[in-house]
């Protein structure tokens, strides 16, 4: 079931990417493995998965070490919030967060990166639906933190992460998310040689979502239910 799901997932990024002139080898296909069994998890990773993702540091401490990836590169994903408390655990196990939204998490990371010898890759996630719930740097906080980033030696930001807001309205979502390409353009425009950061990935889209993700510019959707559901 999970073989054939991730299939249905891949043909359907094939087809919108179609609709949208855009080639279906630049976009990276994310596995969010929350709700899924670890035998799940390593069905899609024998399927051609290659990356997967949390949302909790212990979720991922439970399932990542059961996961037999039998010499295949599984790249890691920190998807959900990520308090300071547990900065150093996150870098040991993701090879990429995010879900960073402080010039405090910055420091952080790079702290715990460095004492470990590597170097942390991670998204920059801009508040765009302004919800409550929601975290996220806000846009006019966002040159603050890619300047915070600059000599850096251990946390390197590598593109943007935008979630959508909890509506149904698809009208809602797409301004989001097309604000989101707006952002990441602008920044990969502005971006000079010597910025610690640059512009890569555009992480948009989940289940529900990712078609009108992909159509606004995302090059990175993560995806749950539709690959995972019974």
């Amino acid at each position: 079931m999970v073989t054939d799901n991730l299939q249905a997932v891949l043909a359907n990024i094939r087809n919108v990417a179609a609709r949208a002139g855009r080639d279906p080898n630049d976009i990276v296909l994310i596995g969010v493995t929350k709700f899924a069994s670890v035998e799940a998890v390593n069905e899609a990773v024998r399927a051609g998965l290659s990356h997967i993702a949390e949302n909790k540091v212990q979720f991922a401490q439970e399932k990542f070490s059961k996961i037999d990836v039998a010499g295949k590169q599984v790249t890691k994903h920190m998807i959900g919030h990520l308090q300071t408390n547990k900065v150093k655990d996150a870098v040991q196990l993701f090879d990429m967060i995010q879900s960073v939204d402080s010039q405090k998490l910055v420091a952080e990371i790079d702290k715990r990166a460095a004492a470990v010898g590597k170097t942390m890759d991670v998204l920059v996630q801009v508040d765009i639906a302004k919800e409550e719930q929601k975290f996220g740097v806000p846009e006019e906080d966002m040159g603050a933190l890619l300047e915070n980033l600059t000599g850096r030696a251990n946390v390197r930001a590598l593109g943007l992460m935008v979630m959508a807001p909890l509506t149904e309205d698809r009208a809602v979502i797409r301004s989001v998310f097309r604000r989101g390409h707006e952002i990441f353009e602008r920044l990969k425009q502005e971006r000079s040689a010597s910025s610690n950061w640059e512009m890569r990935y555009l992480s948009m889209g989940m289940s529900h979502d990712y078609e009108i993700a992909l159509e606004e510019g995302a090059n990175m959707v993560r995806i749950g239910t539709a690959i995972f559901k019974e």
